[in-house]
């Protein structure tokens, strides 16, 4: 009784080299050996042959200089600001020069390439244009295509319109003639200035002398009585040219405003953006001011007097 009552005999210590085949004890918590490689990192550390040298916690340390970054100098980030909206502005006065420059010397190009204009019609709003072109360049050679012999013989020797403008004085470089093909030869614009119910035979009798690519720039205002087309479709199908370029000029002046040079405003309108362009830089002046406009076609690119097209469906008015 006395013996099963007795603890066991501790087992002896034994080198961890030691060949002996004595069964390892287990851990009884984790249920794996005792010198398992899964025991914690302490243990390990204090069993491993390997000795290693531990500065002590409480050993004295020199200290080292932390590196502090400088404080930012006050009001930085404000005079950064400041430089950036200096710099923008500065850019933007360069290109607003840059555009006023560019768009004065395109006013200047278009006049000196301009060398001749042609004034078809010889009635007062003919002669208007005619003087205001006239007066915009005096090496400009303006023709005016009359029907009148009386008007052209008044023109050339006394330069008035006798018949419409008795006291005003034409410009010396406007010419009136009858005849189509000189007047018509090497025009660079052409300002139609003759009426409506009239525009269909006379540009078909003149159309043979018209060049294709001469932009026609339209003063006559309404419709034609019988077909009711307009300008723009008048002028192409009476050249029996679709692709004549065309300008429509219009705006709440009269004919003596001009002749006296009293402020007013036009509007050209044309397809062709460019094309609007030159004629606006052609005619503009510091008393007479010209817009541009794009002008509205349906889709089947058709000009239509009507507020709707039948061919395509187009329905926004004008």
């Amino acid at each position: 009784m006395a013996a099963l009552l007795e603890p066991p005999p501790p087992f002896p210590l034994l080198p961890p080299n030691s060949n002996s085949t004595r069964p390892i004890p287990y851990n009884l918590k984790l249920g794996r050996p005792a010198n398992s490689s899964n025991k914690p990192a302490l243990l390990r550390s204090l069993h491993s042959p390997t000795t290693t040298t531990t500065t002590p916690c409480c050993a004295a340390t020199p200290e080292q200089p932390v590196s502090e970054s400088p404080d930012p100098v006050p009001g930085t980030a404000l005079v950064r600001t400041r430089d950036r909206r200096r710099a923008v502005r500065l850019a933007w006065e360069k290109l607003v020069r840059w555009s006023r420059s560019w768009r004065s010397k395109a006013k200047t190009d278009v006049l000196e390439r301009t060398n001749k204009v042609v004034v078809l019609g010889g009635g007062s709003f003919a002669t208007a244009m005619a003087a205001h072109v006239a007066n915009r360049k005096a090496q400009m050679e303006v023709n005016m295509l009359v029907r009148d012999v009386q008007v052209c013989q008044s023109i050339n020797s006394n330069h008035c319109n006798r018949k419409y403008f008795p006291e005003h004085k034409l410009p010396d470089n406007v010419i009136a003639t009858t005849d189509a093909k000189t007047a018509l030869l090497g025009a660079d614009y052409c300002l139609h200035a003759v009426p409506v119910q009239f525009s269909s035979s006379f540009l078909e009798g003149i159309a043979e002398h018209v060049y294709p690519g001469l932009p026609f720039i339209s003063v006559s205002k309404g419709l034609e009585l019988n077909t009711l087309r307009t300008m723009s479709q008048l002028i192409p199908q009476a050249l029996n040219n679709p692709r004549q370029p065309f300008i429509a000029l219009s705006g709440p002046s009269f004919a003596l405003e001009l002749m006296n040079k009293l402020p007013t405003a036009m509007v050209v309108a044309s397809k062709d953006k460019k094309l609007a362009n030159a004629a606006q830089q052609l005619l503009a002046c510091n008393y007479l001011r010209i817009s541009t406009s794009r002008g509205r076609s349906c889709r089947c690119s058709q000009e239509c007097a009507r507020y709707s097209c039948r061919d395509c469906g187009w329905d926004e008015s004008w």
